[in-house]
């Protein structure tokens, strides 16, 4: 990432290693309202995936969308993509409040989706959501891209499951981000960008389910402040919450939009894995001040410290899965139910959470 790189447009790339032939995957790029959509892009076409179609409202986005990948077909609407039966998935990232809606039209289609998160900035868009996906078949697919396109978070996931670190009794994630220039009006209009905790906090409490072995929670406390911008008073910039998992785990997140322009990064994400024979810490970035990228492991247990580097991005492990999923529907990438679950606590946190002021 660039030293003024506010997160917008984080789009890792990894290494092409296709796990399908060319033209047996086929997929469509819509809604471009976030820049997240070329790491979603970057992830399936280096799995082998053929990007057919692009479609959005606004012709300044296509063409910088084309730029990028100058082969794609530039759709007239967004039903020219609907209508075609070779396309297997579409992938957007639109205004949030908008997501469900999208997806569930992408769905009754006969195709599956893939949404940058957060999925949904309502409870209603959630559960119209999970029905159709009964009545179609098909999946409803978020990019949690802070663990699934994260090779440091890929391998800690393994980790645990291992039992590396025996139980899991606590997962600690902070997730800071830098607000930037530019912005669009949406961002800042909570019901478009659904609040901090239900936004950006919905990496964290997706981390918390996966690593805690979780399959549910309730939520201890939630609170959202807006500290630093009071030229737009429907932002939060400020979010923590505490849950504690159905199989007795807690889990605590801090995010917030005050990482500072002097960092070489647009934030210095943590995790903390605390488990009874051990702990995992993450770091996706080990010399913030000089934007040194290269996800970072620390292992530590009864034997000593392992630091363990991880060199760049290796997004093919996730997409590659994605895809297998798509064709035999073997929800070896991540379940439908536990997608859904993330995005319900997000949307639980984000409703019990007390504005708070200075």
């Amino acid at each position: 990432m660039s030293q003024n790189s506010d997160g917008m447009n984080y789009a890792p790339q990894g290494k092409p290693t296709p796990v399908v032939k060319p033209g047996e995957f086929v997929f469509a790029a819509t809604h471009l309202n976030h820049g997240h959509i070329y790491g979603q892009c970057n992830g399936l076409t280096e799995a082998g995936a053929q990007l057919k179609w692009v479609y959005d409202s606004d012709p300044k986005k296509v063409e910088a969308f084309k730029e990028k990948f100058p082969d794609v077909k530039v759709a007239r609407s967004f039903d020219e993509v609907l209508d075609d039966p070779a396309v297997n998935l579409v992938a957007a990232a639109a205004i949030p409040c908008e997501r469900g809606e999208i997806g569930c039209r992408v769905m009754r289609a006969g195709k599956d989706y893939f949404t940058d998160k957060t999925p949904f900035t309502t409870f209603e868009a959630l559960e119209k959501a999970k029905v159709v996906t009964k009545e179609t078949k098909k999946k409803y697919m978020v990019y949690f891209s802070e663990r699934l396109h994260v090779e440091s978070a890929m391998y800690a996931t393994d980790l645990v499951q291992g039992g590396a670190i025996g139980r899991v009794i606590q997962v600690l994630g902070l997730g800071p981000h830098r607000l930037g220039q530019g912005r669009p009006d949406w961002f800042f209009n909570k019901a478009k960008y659904g609040g901090i905790l239900c936004d950006i906090g919905s990496h964290q409490f997706e981390q918390f389910l996966t690593y805690s072995g979780a399959t549910d929670a309730s939520v201890n406390f939630a609170a959202v402040g807006n500290y630093g911008n009071p030229d737009h008073p429907e932002f939060e910039d400020f979010g923590e919450a505490s849950l504690l998992g159905n199989n007795g785990s807690s889990n605590y997140i801090r995010v917030d939009w005050f990482t500072p322009s002097g960092l070489g990064t647009w934030g210095d994400g943590r995790l903390v894995i605390l488990g009874t024979k051990g702990y995992i810490e993450l770091r996706k970035y080990v010399d913030v001040g000089r934007d040194k990228t290269g996800d970072h492991l620390y292992l530590v247990d009864d034997a000593g410290e392992h630091h363990l580097p991880v060199a760049g991005l290796v997004g093919f492990r996730f997409f590659g899965q994605l895809i297998l999923d798509c064709l035999n529907r073997t929800e070896n990438a991540m379940t439908q139910v536990h997608a859904f679950k993330a995005a319900e606590l997000c949307l639980k946190a984000q409703a019990a959470a007390k504005r708070i002021t200075l």
